[in-house]
């Protein structure tokens, strides 16, 4: 019964802290009451989001269930752009069944009503979120034909490809020289990647649990596939661009594919991460790994500033590549520029 109880008392305390958080950053965020009080609309662009796991939903909400599936999550500030972030009450795990996607759907339009009401000019469809209504966004585009969409994934891809030459250059991995794993080579930022690495002249392996997938891109792109790191062979290196809990990084799957004689480089650009944080406690000493896809600004302002970028699980002026994306169309149109697409 003690047991019980602890727990009960830790989930209101986190449900209090959670409240705590969201009640400052209304009262701090004296930009947004500025705006209210000169009639001007409260945000520019709005981040719409799932939780990515358990913990984003004790700190943001605790045992709290918004009315209407979402609420709002960290606010920024750049250059004059109001954005924020609004998630939706899903997390990644429900995302992966049938009844939860259909309720990230729905709380995801009443996201985008609140949005516009509110003035924002631009959406972006981030984390799992992305592909909630197909490819090309056609219901959305037709019920907010005012509003543009983003997923936001131009703006990661280039700051991804820029960290990964980067840090191949700084571990001295030369092209011809070494082998490159690519974990969800299928998707847009792994099929980006494989693209750049082969042009580059590197050897790549792309591995992932879909297999039709996986040999199309092995027949477009020639390289060497896999669907399990017992598969895989020895890399010198990692690109992770999925989460998928079938091609996960452990210490056991690290100890399978690493030259036993050096540390092996990972470059994770999966939300969540795909090396997750206990894992990477558990093999700290013999690889190297690195978040990418990120964007910086010594401009960048989280309202609450530390409390909210921890929160965040980021770090002071920075904030994700797709979020980054949609601040800067939403800068351009700020500046009279046209942006179509």
């Amino acid at each position: 019964m003690k047991g019980v109880y602890n727990i009960i008392v830790w989930t209101n305390w986190q449900t209090l802290l959670a409240a705590t958080w969201r009640f400052f950053v209304v009262i701090c965020d004296w930009r947004t009451i500025l705006r209210k009080i000169t009639g001007r609309p409260i945000v520019d662009v709005v981040f719409v989001s799932n939780m990515r796991d358990r913990t984003d939903r004790r700190r943001y909400l605790g045992l709290w269930k918004p009315k209407h599936g979402h609420f709002n999550g960290p606010r920024y500030w750049l250059n004059g752009i109001v954005s924020r972030t609004r998630a939706i009450d899903v997390t990644a795990e429900d995302l992966a069944t049938p009844s939860g996607r259909r309720r990230a759907r729905e709380y995801f339009i009443n996201v985008v009503e609140w949005a516009k009401d509110h003035g924002a000019k631009v959406v972006l469809l981030a984390a799992g979120t992305k592909h909630l209504f197909g490819e090309s966004g056609t219901q959305l585009k037709e019920l907010f034909p005012s509003l543009i969409f983003t997923i936001g994934d131009n703006g990661t891809f280039l700051l991804l490809k820029e960290e990964v030459l980067r840090a191949l250059k700084n571990a001295d991995l030369k092209p011809g020289l070494c082998k490159i794993g690519v974990l969800g080579p299928y998707g847009f930022l792994g099929e980006m990647m494989t693209q750049t690495l082969k042009r580059k002249g590197y050897n790549i392996i792309g591995a992932g649990p879909n297999v039709s997938a996986l040999q199309k891109t092995g027949e477009v792109y020639g390289i060497e596939i896999c669907k399990t790191f017992s598969e895989m062979g020895k890399v010198d290196a990692i690109v992770a661009c999925t989460h998928s809990e079938k091609i996960r990084l452990t210490i056991e799957n690290v100890e399978l594919i690493r030259h036993s004689n050096k540390k092996l480089l990972i470059i994770d650009v999966a939300e969540p991460s795909n090396l997750k944080y206990r894992e990477y406690q558990r093999c700290k000493d013999v690889v190297i790994r690195q978040d990418a896809g990120n964007a910086y600004s010594p401009n960048l302002k989280y309202v609450l500033g530390a409390i909210s970028y921890k929160m965040f699980r980021l770090t002071q002026g920075v904030t994700f590549g797709c979020f980054a994306e949609a601040m800067s169309i939403a800068s351009m149109l700020k500046y009279g520029k046209e942006v179509e697409g």
